[in-house]
Parts: structure tokens; sequence; C-alpha cells
């Protein structure tokens, strides 16, 4: 097993942490009626913030992933596109339960089905460093830039063209997004090459509170997918028992 660096789990955990705490406050909000507004503001922030460390991760590790390939002429684009279409898939079950339990706001394009859609289309990038730096400066821009408009069709939504009156509890369009990809891209190519660290860093992943936080990091998928159902759960039991 290729050994993984502890700062990168240690960050993904950190934004495992920032996630369930933001749904368990847009669950408090959307159930109970509690007084927190998460669509603007200080928690808008964070959630962009939160969103953002996991797809710069994402990025990352892609570039160290693919650096540690090309030694062993591992067949990277075969494998990318099996990991990318896998996660996609975990995408489209979201869909389904959430089409099922919220027809009015369900998952279309969440961060899933944009992960699983970077991780196939991130190849041809992989191999660049700068310009890495400067496209995801475009895409980034071009997307902010979409934001500001509404059309009347639906089909590029995952580009994101956003339809008039769209509505979705989750929605990560390329356009931003994939800057990020990029952005971490570019960072894991000058600070992992040849999918080794190229800097010193203190050794904490053994401490007590950082290997906690480095085992969430390791295992963020499986949380993501069952942390909405146990708040969803609670938040409702303690309704029932009017706490909230």
């Amino acid at each position: 097993m290729r050994a993984r660096f502890w700062e990168i789990d240690f960050l993904r955990g950190i934004a495992v942490i920032m996630m369930v705490v933001f749904h368990f406050l847009f669950n408090l909000s959307f159930f109970t009626g509690f007084a927190v507004v998460v669509s603007a503001g200080f928690w808008f922030w964070f959630a962009r913030i939160t969103a953002s460390i996991f797809v710069f991760l994402a990025g990352t590790a892609l570039s160290i992933s693919n650096a540690r390939a090309l030694p062993e002429k591992e067949n990277t684009g075969k494998k990318f596109f099996l990991r990318g279409a896998r996660i996609f898939c975990y995408g489209l079950a979201i869909t389904a339960i959430t089409w099922i339990f919220f027809p009015e706001e369900f998952i279309v394009f969440g961060v899933l089905h944009f992960m699983g859609v970077s991780i196939i289309i991130a190849q041809p990038f992989l191999k660049w460093k700068l310009k890495n730096l400067f496209l995801g400066a475009i895409v980034i821009i071009a997307g902010i830039f979409l934001q500001s408009l509404a059309f009347g069709f639906s089909w590029l939504l995952w580009l994101g063209f956003l339809p008039q009156n769209f509505a979705s509890f989750d929605y990560f369009p390329l356009l931003p997004w994939f800057g990020i990809i990029l952005f971490g891209i570019f960072a894991g190519k000058h600070l992992y090459p040849l999918g080794k660290r190229g800097f010193s860093i203190r050794e904490l992943g053994n401490k007590i509170f950082a290997k906690q936080l480095c085992w969430i990091g390791r295992h963020s998928l499986i949380i993501y997918f069952l942390h909405q159902p146990i708040l969803i759960a609670v938040i409702l039991t303690a309704r029932q028992f009017a706490l909230f």
C-alpha cells in the first residue's frame, strides 16, 4: 500500500467536520425552522470554503496518483475513468434518493456528480503545471459570470448554465468548480513532484488529535453518505420531543 500524506488527510478531515457542522445547521433550519440563515453571509461562505477544500485536495490527490503511476507505466486513463464513473454512480444514487424524498429540490448535478466527471476529464491536464494555474482562473471567472445569468434550457446545467427557477440542495457545475480542481493539480505538481513530498513538514500524523482528523479524512466518502441520514434522524427525533 502506498504511503499517504498525513497533511492531506488532516486537511480533508477538517473539511469533513466543517461539512457536518454546516449540514447540521442546514437541516435544523430546513426541518425545524430554527432561525439560522445558511444561504447568505458567514454560513454561505463557510460552505463554499468547505467545498473548495474538498475539491482542491481532490485535484492534488489526482496529481499525486498520476505521478506515482507513471514510473510503473500504469494505465491511468482506465484507472481514472473507472474511479470517476464509480463516484458519478454514487451521485446518481443521491439523485434517486433526493428525487423520492425531496422532488422539488432534488440533486441533479451535485458534488459527487462533479467529482466523478472531473476525475474522468482531468487526465489531459495532469501533464501541465503553470498552465493549470491560468486555466483554472479562467474557468472560475467564467463560472462566476455564468452564475449571474439564467437560461431557458437545462441540458447544459452540468456545465454551469443555470436554468430559470432552478432549485437544488446541491449544485456543483464544472464552471467554476473545475477551476479549483486545476488549482489542486497545480499544487500537487509543485508540492509533491513525482508523487513524493517536496517540502519539509513536522510529523504530526501520530498525535492524538491529528490522528483522529486523519482517520476522518481517510474515510470522507463513507462519512459523506452516512452523516446526513444520521443528522436528519437525530433532528427529527429531537423535534418529536419538542427539543426544537
